[in-house]
């Protein structure tokens, strides 16, 4: 048993852990840490390498460590993970991408619902759409998201089906798979729009940051105009670097998920559990807000 005044290991293992939104997560995780006391974060970024993931949970279990938090790069490995952690009765939570064990119970998750984050950005870019005044047959959608991963379909959804209640109808949508870095998307994007050159405007939404920049981005080399353009971002820590510049951009908002809260949430419930015997929540909902390029600096505070 644990006592408040016991020194705890947390092990943090990341996908993707260079992009920022994952960066903010690790130094939520380590505020959150300092502020609990005697709280040590062991952070791994496995990028999006399943085998090292599963490296990282041997090394983390051969450590000892007593809660571990985990950004799986691929759902599949789920079961293996949950198996390795209660073999090791160590509590694990998944944060960001929920996983199942093997009998399809859900692990602890630390996170965002995914169908009200896409339904947030669909309504704004509604909203956005219904205040331009374009014809809808002259507009096309770009939904630019991984296409194999759970939370991205959702958002995915979430943003059709809430674009289509505040606008009564669905242009046509361009679903555009990715690995969901900007580079990927800026790269499937342009083809997309030299196939399509008649095209007159364009809503894109996506399953996150990388991927709206990458397609806002494509659109500009391009040559369509930013005022063509209604991209609505998941994730607001790249979408805000154009607000920050003051420039013409096709980026006209998105919806702020901070990773820090994430990240700060799964030591919080870890250390719960460890310290106080809590039952690790089923899930743990992080607060999410729509931002613009008038509201971003008071409600982010800063762009990254």
């Amino acid at each position: 048993m644990w006592a408040a005044g016991d020194q705890l290991t947390i092990a943090l293992i990341q996908k993707q852990g260079d992009q920022q939104y994952f960066v903010d997560e690790a130094n939520g995780a380590r505020d959150a840490a300092k502020q609990l006391g005697n709280v040590k974060v062991n952070v791994v970024n496995v990028s999006m390498d399943s085998n090292a993931a599963i490296s990282a949970m041997n090394v983390m279990v051969g450590q000892r460590v007593d809660g571990i938090a985990i950004v799986v790069p691929d759902q599949q490995i789920g079961p293996q993970v949950i198996d390795m952690a209660a073999q090791a009765k160590i509590p694990l939570v998944a944060a960001d991408d929920p996983i199942k064990s093997g009998s399809g119970e859900a692990a602890a998750f630390v996170g965002f619902d995914g169908f009200d984050m896409g339904s947030k950005v669909g309504e704004e870019a509604g909203k956005l759409f219904k205040a331009s005044g374009w014809n809808i047959d002259d507009v096309r959608v770009i939904a630019a998201y991984e296409q194999q991963l759970s939370v991205c379909q959702d958002r995915e959804s979430g943003e059709e089906a809430a674009f289509q209640k505040v606008v009564g109808a669905l242009p046509k949508i361009i679903k555009v798979g990715t690995d969901n870095s900007t580079m990927d998307a800026q790269n499937r994007t342009g083809a997309v729009v030299t196939a399509n050159p008649n095209v007159k405007h364009w809503v894109a939404w996506a399953c996150n940051d990388e991927n709206l920049v990458g397609v806002t981005t494509a659109l500009a080399n391009a040559g369509m105009p930013a005022e063509n353009v209604i991209g609505v971002g998941l994730g607001g820590y790249l979408t805000c670097k154009d607000w920050q510049a003051g420039q013409t951009t096709g980026n006209k908002a998105a919806l702020y998920i901070s990773g820090r809260d994430v990240g700060d949430a799964a030591v919080h419930v870890l250390v719960a559990s460890l310290r106080d015997h809590k039952p690790l929540p089923a899930k743990t909902i992080a607060h999410t807000t729509i931002v613009t390029p008038e509201n971003w600096k008071a409600v982010m505070g800063s762009c990254s």
